[in-house]
């Protein structure tokens, strides 16, 4: 069983806290940036690992899916989801993301946000994606980008005698493994894979990689966050789109 930080209470109120606010990260770098991926959803059924909220679900069936399972560890994040995300068109469960194996149904687009750096087993989690996938089924997935996960202090800045930020502190890179970090609550549980560990990966699970993106903010998002401009010298997350071979 993955770790389930989301049903903290103080981890989910300081979240809830942080989603609230339209210039977070998600909102205005990560999401349109994996948005901007998605292929033709007409007719198409989809799964979301990590579905959280439901945000994506909805979004899924207004761009034409004829169905959507959105499966997340929290009962707390799809409670939230099933109260204002809920459609007739899409199924939520709760499911750890180790356990989706035993998922019966085929589908045509397996989308992520934000969640595979919580996953141990990242080569069995894209062999039972690659089972659950249709011929030419399409994988789309962001997680925190390797030079975020790398350090096993967590990430960390030197900056001058003002505070500002010279240089991202890089160390531990080549060293895969567990790490714990701090966001809203002691010792959260990820994982660090180095980039060529994730491609080697997604390569020999039978995927053809498409895409890869490392986002970075728009004049919208500076307009909204100038404390942006860092995701210059190190972007938070990296995004991959591969197809089942």
């Amino acid at each position: 069983m993955s770790q389930n930080i989301y049903d903290n209470d103080v981890f989910f109120e300081k979240y809830r806290e942080l989603r609230n606010n339209q210039n977070n990260y998600n909102t205005l770098i990560e999401q349109p940036a994996i948005k901007a991926l998605i292929p033709d959803l007409k007719g198409k059924t989809v799964l979301d690992l990590g579905c959280g909220y439901g945000n994506n679900c909805i979004d899924f069936i207004k761009k034409g899916a004829l169905s959507v399972v959105g499966i997340d560890i929290s009962h707390k994040m799809l409670e939230v989801a099933r109260k204002e995300n809920s459609n007739e068109l899409v199924e939520y469960m709760l499911m750890d993301m180790n356990e989706i194996g035993g998922l019966t149904q085929k589908f045509d687009l397996v989308f992520s946000s934000l969640a595979f750096h919580y996953v141990k087993d990242f080569k069995k989690l894209l062999y039972d994606i690659r089972v659950l996938l249709n011929d030419g089924g399409i994988l789309l997935y962001s997680q925190e980008h390797p030079y975020t996960t790398a350090p096993k202090i967590g990430p960390t800045w030197t900056k001058d005698e003002f505070g500002n930020k010279i240089h991202y502190n890089l160390s531990d890179y080549m060293h895969s493994g567990k790490r714990h970090s701090k966001w809203f609550i002691d010792n959260v549980e990820k994982y660090h894979r180095p980039i060529s560990e994730v491609i080697n990966s997604i390569i020999s699970e039978g995927f053809i990689i498409n895409s890869i993106v490392e986002p970075v903010p728009d004049k919208y998002a500076l307009d909204r966050r100038p404390d942006f401009k860092d995701e210059f010298d190190k972007t938070t997350c990296i995004i991959i789109k591969a197809t089942k071979a």
